[in-house]
């Protein structure tokens, strides 16, 4: 890894468990000393909205969520590489979270779509719907 925090085992066992459908996201977050990445917490409500107001208003998260949608008829999937990082987080606790992504986000194979945001309309179901189905050829 290049820089950041290294990445538990947990967090890349657990995004196997994604990746074989048995959850539907899974939210990681970095240990209270910050000295390494690790899984927050795992669901498989498929409420979106339900996973949108779950997330902290004022601290920094990664979340990789399979997103399901219709199009043409068909029932798609995409999983989603989300770094959540609030306005009104805190300065130091940012920029850790940002020089760390990239160790995360590599560790995970098969992220079809990546979305930083600042607050909850830059993950609005619309909004991630419209980026899930830009990226089918």
């Amino acid at each position: 890894m290049a820089s950041g925090v290294p990445v538990s085992d947990k967090c890349l066992s657990t995004y196997q468990e994604l990746k074989a459908r048995r959850l539907k996201y899974i939210v990681y977050t970095l240990n209270s000393t910050n000295s390494e990445i690790i899984v927050e917490k795992t669901s498989n409500s498929s409420d979106y909205e339900q996973f949108v107001t779950s997330l902290p208003k004022a601290e920094c998260r990664w979340v990789v969520y399979d997103f399901e949608f219709e199009k043409d008829g068909a029932k798609r999937s995409k999983i989603c590489f989300i770094s959540w990082s609030p306005d009104n987080a805190k300065i130091r606790s940012k920029m850790v979270f940002a020089s760390s992504r990239d160790g995360l986000r590599r560790s995970l194979d098969g992220i079809h779509v990546e979305i930083q945001a600042t607050d909850p309309d830059e993950i609005e179901y619309n909004t991630v719907h419209n980026k899930a189905t830009l990226t089918i050829r």
